[in-house]
């Protein structure tokens, strides 16, 4: 048997393998999978909102005609 036929058969055996892993575990990422369920958070005790405090503002620069 020579190495070419070794290699030849190694790497079929090899190729078998990854095929089989990647049908066991099927496809990457989200295509193929259900949907992960929302986990909304739980209201803190029904307490009322604070309001928001507006986002502190810098100076206002108005651009001024050339004469």
């Amino acid at each position: 048997m020579s190495s070419e036929s070794v290699g030849g058969i190694f790497g079929a055996v090899v190729a078998a393998i990854v095929l089989a892993v990647a049908v066991v575990f099927g496809p990457i990422g989200q295509y193929g999978k259900p949907p992960k369920p929302k986990i909304e958070p739980a209201p803190a005790a029904m307490a009322p909102a604070a309001p928001v405090a507006p986002a502190p503002r810098g100076p206002v620069i108005r651009e001024v005609p050339n004469q």
